[in-house]
């Protein structure tokens, strides 16, 4: 009985803690879109205070393409709950039957703005991710990125 107490008290009290973080001005991990020639699913999680691993599985017309970023936040002075991040990546798409149905790999940066809403468990970013994409007719792209609201927990 005394185990099943603890087991009780031990998930009431992270549950408690993660739906305070998650209304205040951080948070731990987000899910939502991200939007920009396309739709996209974006998870977001912080392996530290300043740095975070986002995973975002975008759809478009041209086809699919999974990108992951290593992020590295720091504050905007003067704007609680206002980060910028800065950092690398890589992604791995196909292009659909009207784009040749291929595969394609690169690397991507990223440079964006995060901001989490105080007393609301939502987070929007605004970010830019150039490319570059390896293989015959590929190279440089500038058009990555997008627009992002993600639910907090």
């Amino acid at each position: 009985m005394n185990r099943l107490f603890m087991i009780i008290f031990f998930l009431v009290s992270w549950s408690e803690d993660s739906t305070a973080q998650s209304m205040g001005r951080s948070y731990r991990t987000a899910l939502g879109v991200k939007v920009w020639d396309g739709a996209g699913i974006s998870l977001k999680s912080f392996v530290t205070p300043t740095n975070a691993l986002e995973v975002i599985g975008y759809f478009y017309r041209n086809g699919s393409r999974i990108t992951g970023l290593y992020e590295i936040h720091g504050n905007v002075g003067g704007a609680p709950g206002l980060r910028w991040y800065v950092g690398p990546g890589a992604h791995v798409g196909f292009y659909n039957k009207r784009y040749g149905n291929r595969a394609f790999a690169g690397i991507d940066g990223v440079l964006g703005l995060d901001l989490k809403i105080n007393k609301a468990p939502l987070n929007l970013s605004v970010d830019w991710q150039p490319s570059y994409e390896f293989g015959e007719d590929r190279g440089f792209t500038g058009n990555w990125g997008g627009v992002g609201i993600r639910y907090t927990f």
